[in-house]
């Protein structure tokens, strides 16, 4: 059986967005995140998670259900110093679900020939990012479970 695609999963800006001065949950995050963890090996790139899930649990906590919230344990730490892509194997196959990267770690996608694998989603600039990103998901899911 081969492995689950590993997603590395943003949290401010993409599943955590600030309208006005409100932080608030984006629209259907927590649908999103039912489905990357049933569907994928989920870890956390965010500046929230150096190394353990503590901080971004405690973060996302007030923002969700209990049922969400045990999703959300089931996603794994990374660790890296200045860069993200410090945390992901370039060899392996993965998707990044990101609403900003520094010009460097766009250089490090180019350069690995990954550009394909993160998925820009910012839901402060268009509402519907999150249910857009799980629409397409849902599709490919389908369409590789036919073949």
């Amino acid at each position: 059986m081969k492995p689950k695609t590993k997603m590395y999963i943003d949290v401010d800006g993409v599943l955590l967005v600030k309208i006005g001065r409100k932080v608030q949950l984006a629209y259907k995050a927590e649908e999103f995140i039912r489905f990357a963890v049933s569907h994928y090996d989920c870890y956390w790139l965010t500046i929230l998670c150096r190394g353990d899930t503590e901080t971004v649990l405690r973060n996302l906590r007030q923002y969700v259900d209990d049922e969400t919230f045990r999703d959300l344990c089931r996603i794994k730490p990374t660790d890296y110093q200045l860069l993200k892509t410090e945390a992901i194997d370039p060899d392996e196959e993965f998707i990044w679900v990101e609403n900003e990267l520094f010009q460097a770690e766009i250089q490090w996608l180019e350069d690995h020939d990954k550009m394909a694998s993160w998925y820009l989603v910012k839901p402060s600039m268009d509402f519907d990012a999150l249910h857009e990103l799980l629409v397409e998901l849902r599709a490919y899911s389908k369409d590789a479970g036919a073949q």
